[in-house]
């Protein structure tokens, strides 16, 4: 036994080394498939996207145009291809700006909302809504501080507020960056707008010069960031690299014409590889500070779902075929069965009675209950009745056209005279005989009142065909409303419901303030602040221009409105008249009135 041990352990190496080989031997192989790749290839691949220039936009989205002379960068058409690339990267440097601002806000709202709440709600968030892992590691060091301390609710709620708080100050200061270089940006395009438009080659070092210092600005600013970062912070790693951009080539106001095609595609490359550096430590700073998921915040409800969703299935197969049970099929045919029936009833059958009742009126409609022919025979059989017993009775001929009313007043008046003797009359008098002419005129009566009776139900006919279909009606109104309100989800700004016009206004609300704002922080002398209001005016003027655009265009509105908000964006323009210019587009403009003022 013990002689067959290391025999063992040999066969076991020798395998080992196999598959060593045999593994090396592969890798080989696929990498002689690359012969001028270098050593750290992979790593090269995964980089790619990094230091692979954006492509440059031919079009741009619907949003706030560049303040050039022509009012709307959109019409405006390049000369060259070389001035066709400066403004797309105009453009595409204002489009990214705002993109990243829309990301941070969107995140930023969501814990301000948060930092609004209560304490139990801040504590409710921390262990209910960040997921599983959060909700079992803050039960048990709950349950843990709470049989040390007394006060373990209370530290839990303040670790809330300090976890929320940090999640602001980095947004709002990452904000604030990206407004304070949007703001820049635009005043700057606007100072030189009329260059551009003249001769935008020559006035490339212009603005080569400009961007460089807004970059650096930008880089500084960021950097900031990590003295914000305590040391007791909840998010790891969060700048684990520094915001480091390209210097882009100046070129002096001498040289100005030496620009040649390949040094404004390299520096329109700098560019766009300074946005994409951006765009990649934007994406790790705030993705190590954005919101919860959806299906994270609520993952209680949608376990909740899952389990019950599984004891359905659970219990759909125990009465399913697989385990040799017929329930669900004789529940199927029995819904069947009551769907046709319903559907026979409520449908069919009253869409029918309606269609014949419309077309054919009174043709094809089966025999009444009454006829006007038995009514007329009884009506015959009545007056040769009271003829016959006038003429004998008065002893005198009488016209055939004579009223059966006067008759049957010689009737009447006999029949009085004949019950003073009722049993002498009924056997030798005239009594039985006015009896029997009374009950003649009872039953005309009687035919009478069931032939317009007949007649009141064939004329409502159609009456009753609609009553019976109305429970499919609103059937089927129900599920259309339903329907079109799944189609038409309307939360959005740019949807066409009463929520999207509400949405609309109060981005309208947003401008009015955030003007005001900024006259404030000009009035006030601080700076830094100014910049990022007017970013953020410019922003949220980007958000307008995009929800009312397709709006204002069905109704006809859309150049006066494009120009007023054109106008709110403009550096020089004075804030009292800004407001004006509000004030209007909220009472004028279809598209942003309320909608009980909606004509």
């Amino acid at each position: 036994m013990e002689a067959a041990m290391p025999d063992g352990t040999e066969s076991s190496k020798d395998i080992k080394t196999l598959i060593s080989f045999s593994s090396n031997y592969l890798w080989n192989r696929i990498t002689t498939l690359f012969p001028s790749s270098p050593p750290n290839f992979l790593e090269k691949i995964s980089n790619l996207s990094r230091q692979t220039p954006l492509p440059i936009s031919t079009k741009r989205r619907a949003g706030l145009p560049l303040p050039l002379p022509s009012t709307n960068s959109f019409n405006f058409t390049p000369t060259t291809p070389a001035a066709s690339r400066i403004y797309g990267v105009l453009n595409d440097i204002m489009d990214h700006f705002i993109l990243n601002l829309h990301r941070i806000q969107n995140n930023l709202q969501f814990w301000q909302c948060k930092a609004e709440g209560s304490n139990t709600r801040k504590v409710y968030f921390m262990v209910f809504e960040r997921g599983p892992r959060a909700f079992v590691n803050e039960t048990v060091q709950l349950m843990r501080e709470s049989l040390t301390d007394s006060s373990a609710m209370q530290h839990l709620s303040h670790s809330a507020s300090a976890y929320i708080s940090e999640r602001i100050v980095v947004l709002s200061a990452l904000r604030c960056s990206l407004a304070a270089f949007l703001a820049e940006f635009y005043m700057e395009v606007d100072k030189y707008g009329e260059e551009l438009v003249k001769d935008p080659e020559k006035s490339l070092s212009s603005v080569m010069v400009i961007l460089n210092g807004l970059f650096s600005k930008l880089e500084a600013s960021i950097g900031h960031l990590h003295a914000l970062r305590q040391s007791d912070s909840t998010v790891d790693r969060s700048y684990s690299f520094l915001l480091l951009f390209e210097k882009l080539p100046e070129i002096s106001q001498e040289e100005e014409s030496q620009w040649t095609g390949c040094e404004i595609t390299d520096a329109i490359n700098l560019i766009y590889k300074n946005l994409q550096e951006l765009d990649s430590h934007l994406a790790l700073v705030v993705a190590k500070h954005k919101k919860p998921r959806k299906i994270t915040r609520y993952w209680i409800r949608y376990t909740c779902g899952a389990v019950g969703l599984s004891i359905c299935s659970f219990w759909l197969l125990r009465h399913s075929r697989l385990m040799g049970s017929s329930d669900i099929d004789n529940w199927i045919r029995e819904a069947k069965e009551s769907t046709v029936s319903f559907f026979n009833d409520h449908v069919e059958q009253p869409l029918l009675s309606i269609r014949d009742e419309l077309l054919d009126t009174f043709k094809k409609r089966q025999k009444g209950v009454m006829d006007m022919e038995e009514v007329q025979l009884t009506s015959n059989s009545l007056h040769r009745m009271l003829l016959a017993f006038s003429e004998q009775t008065k002893g005198k001929k009488f016209p055939e056209n004579a009223s059966d009313q006067e008759m049957l007043e010689i009737v009447m008046s006999r029949y009085e005279k004949e019950l003073m003797h009722p049993i002498q009359n009924l056997l030798n008098g005239e009594l039985a005989r006015a009896l029997l002419i009374q009950v003649q005129k009872l039953k005309l009566d009687i035919e009478m009142a069931m032939l317009e009776l007949d007649q009141i139900l064939r004329a409502n006919e159609i009456n009753f065909a609609i009553l019976a279909a109305l429970p499919a009606f609103f059937l089927s109104l129900g599920l259309i409303v339903v329907v079109r309100a799944w189609f038409r989800q309307d939360t959005r700004a740019e949807g066409r419901g009463r929520i999207a016009r509400i949405q609309r206004r109060l981005m309208v609300v947003e401008v009015e303030k955030t003007i005001m704002q900024y006259q404030t922080c000009i009035d006030q002398g601080m700076e830094n602040d100014v910049q990022c209001m007017f970013g953020m005016l410019i922003y949220n003027l980007d958000r307008l221009y995009h929800a009312v655009r397709s709006h204002a265009k069905a109704t006809g509105e859309w150049q006066c409105l494009k120009q007023d908000l054109i106008d709110l964006g403009k550096p020089g323009l004075q804030t009292g008249y800004k407001l004006i210019v509000t004030a209007r587009m909220e009472r004028l403009y279809d598209c942003l009135l309320p909608a009980l003022k909606r004509q």
